[in-house]
């Protein structure tokens, strides 16, 4: 399918949406599958924060990793792969959703539509590398968060309006000696939130070269905001996003913003799993989301009740006492587990289409900063 074909259809369907796609001609990529030898160019992020360095309390998270620095994560070729799907007229036409916190969201699309992002996201190379950065061996959390893309989009009129006023701005505080809320907080592209997932990978599908701002906004324990740099494309930020308030800043000149976010959960069965529904449940086929949540958690339930028959038996032939203290303890906790997974699964006419509220939110803070987006 051809560029212009792709943003005519991004025209009919959703007019507000219009994202300029590099003029090169789907027909002109390889279709080779994903490939980690030709299609992965990684090389470590500079830096990485812990939960510790933000100044949230001790424990908090699943690993004590926070946020990393952008990393080269896929080749150029790659990108332009996962453009192609992405765009792709099954993708728009039926993965499309928008609410409260972002315009417009392409998700579970991969599976079916998208083979070559499906792929790259699967592969052992890939998840090993994730893996490393977070501190933690790491799985996909489920096929329809394989990946849920956030695009905005502005014309070349509105782009060099914004960076006229931003960099007259900029001089006036200057010449004043003034320093107010930085410009893109006021239209962030996505409000303040915390992820449903444990962690999550952003990597950047459009060319940031000339873009000023759009990085990610993190809220410390004390109440400050700091800011991680955005990547450049094929780049990629890690973000244990569960457990810290967060929101992606508008960037100016550039007509497009389109970033991909991958969603992980740690393998190991014996960690605890805090993956809640609330962002998504509004923006999801819920047949698919609730099917897919409920396959991985009663696997969880599964290999955890394997193991604790295996204690069992095995403390029986060895002639040992029942411990039936720590039997009523695992018990107890899978109580908690089963209806955890009970209280996300809400009954699909209760859930409001587009609809997050900020129940998801740790603090006031990022309530009171909470702003429908425009």
């Amino acid at each position: 399918m051809a560029t212009a074909d792709i943003v005519s259809l991004m025209n009919e369907t959703h007019p507000q949406v219009k994202p300029i796609i590099e003029e090169t001609s789907v027909n002109m990529l390889s279709n080779d599958e994903f490939d980690p030898r030709k299609h992965i160019d990684f090389t470590p992020p500079a830096n990485i924060l812990t939960m510790s360095d933000l100044k949230l309390p001790e424990g908090t998270g699943v690993s004590p990793f926070a946020v990393s620095d952008p990393f080269q994560l896929f080749t150029q070729e790659a990108v332009q792969r996962m453009r192609a799907e992405i765009f792709s007229k099954e993708v728009l036409e039926n993965c499309k959703y928008s609410s409260n916190l972002a315009q417009c969201q392409l998700r579970g699309f991969a599976a079916k539509y998208a083979p070559f992002v499906y792929d790259a996201w699967k592969n052992p190379e890939t998840l090993a590398i994730i893996s490393k950065i977070a501190g933690v061996e790491l799985v996909t959390e489920m096929d329809f968060e394989i990946a849920h893309i956030n695009i905005s989009v502005k014309s070349e009129k509105q782009k060099a309006e914004e960076v006229e006023a931003f960099l007259d701005r900029k001089l006036t505080e200057d010449d004043e000696g003034i320093a107010g809320c930085p410009w893109e907080d006021d239209k962030p592209i996505v409000d303040w939130h915390t992820d449903s997932y444990p962690f999550v990978c952003v990597t950047m599908l459009s060319d940031c070269s000339s873009m000023i701002g759009g990085e990610t906004a993190l809220r410390t324990g004390d109440g400050e905001v700091v800011k991680v740099r955005g990547p450049q494309m094929g780049c990629a930020v890690v973000l244990q996003g569960r457990y810290i308030e967060h929101q992606a800043l508008r960037a100016l000149g550039s007509t497009e913003r389109v970033t991909m976010v991958t969603s992980f959960r740690p393998k190991n069965h014996t960690f605890r799993d805090d993956t809640v529904l609330t962002t998504v449940r509004p923006i999801s086929n819920l047949s698919e989301l609730y099917y897919q949540f409920s396959e991985y958690r009663l696997e969880i339930l599964e290999e955890r009740i394997r193991n604790q028959l295996k204690t069992m038996r095995d403390a029986e032939r060895s002639g040992r006492k029942m411990n039936t203290k720590a039997l009523k303890g695992f018990l107890q906790e899978q109580e908690m587990f089963l209806a955890h997974m009970n209280k996300e699964m809400i009954d699909d006419e209760l859930v409001t289409k587009g609809s997050i509220d900020d129940s998801h939110l740790f603090s006031d803070f990022g309530k009171s900063k909470r702003k429908r987006v425009e």
